[in-house]
């Protein structure tokens, strides 16, 4: 069982899309952290225990971006992938580092809404 409230880590490169990520997940309850660049997640993974899912936004992140989806999957933390557009690739290379969806931009949020309490839930009954 979490010690705290899990949380959902979003990750990505652009501040404001971050910004919007993060009051979307507050505004459905969720507590939140954010990681801009794979040096900020590098470090997230090291020192954050409490987190149950990662929204990564692949915008702009250059192949190094799948070894740190394998490593999130690999903690047991369970991951969504948003992409800037519909591609095969994308949802092939999610999948084979552990994603659990792709969500293209522009986001649906009651799409979104409906798979963050989805996966925080199994993720809550995964520790029980």
């Amino acid at each position: 069982m979490y010690s705290i409230s899990p949380r959902v880590l979003a990750i990505g490169k652009n501040g404001r899309n971050l910004e919007i990520l993060v009051a979307f997940l507050e505004a459905q309850g969720c507590s939140s952290i954010t990681a801009k660049g794979l040096s900020a997640l590098d470090e997230k993974l090291k020192t954050e225990s409490d987190i149950a899912l990662a929204l990564v936004d692949i915008t702009d992140f250059d192949d190094g971006i799948w070894q740190r989806c394998r490593a999130i999957h690999e903690k047991g933390i369970r991951l969504l992938v948003i992409s800037p557009r519909p591609c095969t690739e994308t949802q092939t290379r999610s999948t084979m580092h552990g994603a659990r969806g792709v969500l293209v931009k522009p986001l649906v949020m009651r799409e979104l809404s409906a798979l963050v309490r989805a996966l925080l839930a199994e993720s809550a009954a995964s520790f029980q």
